[in-house]
């Protein structure tokens, strides 16, 4: 197949998956109706997988149509689906634009390193851990580092357009409220990006050849692709356009042999030779009119390399138990709080399996209206680093709202309705008597009671005609609205202990209406 016009074909697909992934990650899910991003984040290969073996839905295929394309036409799920790989491809334009001669080169394959990446990552994933699966996934770098660097930016630039605009009475734009920043969830992104950054001006696909056990996969099983790209021996002229031209580094001109196990499928080098000596092909046909791709002796067989990955199991395979942290609420009055379990999202389900399933992409965390879900640092522990939990100094959950559910590409977050969300217990109100108010300033308040849907916070007599809040666990459903309302300082008189399995809380009481007296007839 000499069609040049495939590059083009994957350029438009490519811009529209990074543009509307891009404002899914800046805070515009709300723009979109939640059933459409469900179909961008479809196919995205390790949302979808470990939403299909979570849930077994059918629903979840998005990565088994990825393994299909790749089995027939390579890597183009590299090429045309992937937000951190086509952020590579625009970081490398950027670079040619600047530096006209700047061109490509064959790169040698790191083999151990890909392979034990990946052989690392199924071990943790074995173990009950997706820490390197989360660390490592294309599709969730791409978000936190959207998320948690450019959209505080973006929101910033909003603001102070907007105030410009109101001093002029226009309105068109409004302040949106700033998100809860924190040192160690900037870094980790921020580290991520600049080292993708580096090597895409270095190396182009480096990163996706070498480090991402996504591509390593595809790349495995695209050996045996139905449609694979050759060079014609007939016609190549070993000018090597193709090879400074390839962004993956695996096209060696002076052999005619393309590492297919590492072509992403750009189409870069068909669109570059003069010849049209590089050809799409039908692989078990093609193989009989061209040079062979590798001999025998190239390929290496090293026992002691099976033996060091094996070790690398081993040794990393315990790492994947490690115990869940405390997260000790550090915010004020005299008494501090220490909360045993973080608070995680409805439709998790328990803290274990939501951490078995979330690869912290962080959707959940832009689409939430109240800015309750935010990125965790230790609250699980290392082996949820990042994953979304309820800060309820930053919101609340609202009782009625199930967004979450409906954007998350995992299944970590399950869809469930307003009904079930209003009943679903994900942690229990604690009050502490030394941190309220009433105790330590001899004054009412009662803004958790005003705020509490559940009525599981009430107020009743205290001393010197005072009231204090009394609460009952049975029918709070863990929402944080009197966590988030309580105006202690430096921390919260009363809080919610998250439930390491959720469970369904009590229907709240409801009030009896008193019958209105009324006489038989009317009197007039």
């Amino acid at each position: 197949m000499k069609n040049k016009h495939l590059k083009k074909i994957r350029l438009i697909i490519s811009l529209f998956f990074l543009i509307t992934l891009g404002m899914f990650f800046l805070q515009l899910a709300g723009l979109f109706p939640t059933k459409f991003i469900r179909s961008i984040t479809f196919i995205q290969f390790i949302p979808s997988a470990l939403k299909f073996f979570n849930v077994f839905t059918w629903g979840a295929i998005g990565f088994i149509i990825v393994l299909i394309l790749t089995l027939l036409f390579g890597r183009i799920y590299c090429s045309t689906v992937c937000p951190l790989g086509i952020l590579q491809d625009v970081i490398s334009y950027l670079k040619r634009k600047f530096r006209k001669k700047s061109k490509y080169k064959y790169l040698k394959a790191y083999n151990w390193l890909r392979y034990s990446i990946l052989v690392i990552s199924i071990a943790f994933l074995l173990g009950g851990s997706i820490l390197i699966i989360s660390l490592l996934d294309p599709y969730s770098i791409f978000g936190r580092i959207t998320s948690d660097l450019f959209r505080p930016l973006v929101i910033m630039g909003n603001n102070s357009l907007a105030g410009i605009l109101n001093n002029y009475g226009i309105y068109t734009l409004y302040n949106i409220d700033f998100p809860t920043v924190h040192i160690w969830l900037i870094m980790i992104p921020a580290v991520f990006f600049i080292a993708i950054v580096w090597m895409a001006l270095t190396n182009g696909r480096i990163y996706c050849n070498t480090i991402c056990p996504v591509g390593t996969f595809l790349g495995f099983l695209s050996k045996y692709s139905i449609f694979q790209i050759r060079l014609n021996s007939n016609s190549c002229t070993k000018c090597g356009l193709c090879e400074k031209a390839c962004k993956a580094g695996c096209i060696e001109t002076s052999t005619q042999h393309i590492d297919f196990s590492r072509c992403v499928g750009c189409f870069n080098c068909m669109e570059a030779c003069p010849f049209s000596s590089a050809e799409y092909a039908f692989n078990k046909i093609y193989r009989k009119n061209s040079v062979p791709s590798a001999s025998a002796d190239n390929i290496e067989t090293d026992v002691n390399k099976r033996k060091f990955l094996g070790g690398l199991i081993l040794g990393f395979f315990g790492i994947s138990k490690l115990a869940r942290a405390q997260e000790v609420v550090s915010y004020s009055a005299m008494m501090p709080i220490t909360r045993n379990n973080p608070i995680s999202p409805p439709g998790a389900g328990s803290i274990k399996r939501f951490n078995e399933a979330c690869t912290a992409c962080h959707l959940c965390v832009n689409a939430c209206p109240t800015n309750v879900l935010q990125p965790s640092v230790l609250e699980y522990g290392l082996r949820g680093l990042m994953q979304p939990r309820l800060d309820n100094h930053s919101g609340f959950c609202n009782y009625d709202c199930v967004i979450c559910g409906e954007v998350c590409p995992t299944g970590a977050i399950l869809p469930i309705s307003v009904e079930d969300k209003r009943l679903t217990q994900m942690g229990q109100v604690r009050f502490v008597k030394e941190n309220c108010i009433v105790e330590t300033e001899g004054t009412d308040c009662g803004s958790c009671a005003e705020h509490c849907p559940t009525q599981a916070v009430t107020m009743v007599e205290y001393q010197n005609n005072l009231m204090i809040p009394e609460v009952d666990t049975e029918i709070c459903v863990g929402c944080g609205a009197c966590e988030h309302a309580c105006p202690t300082m430096p921390y919260k008189a009363i809080y919610v202990e998250g439930n390491p399995v959720h469970v369904r809380a009590k229907e709240p009481k409801q009030e009896e209406l008193e019958e209105v007296e009324h006489e038989e007839d009317f009197p007039f």
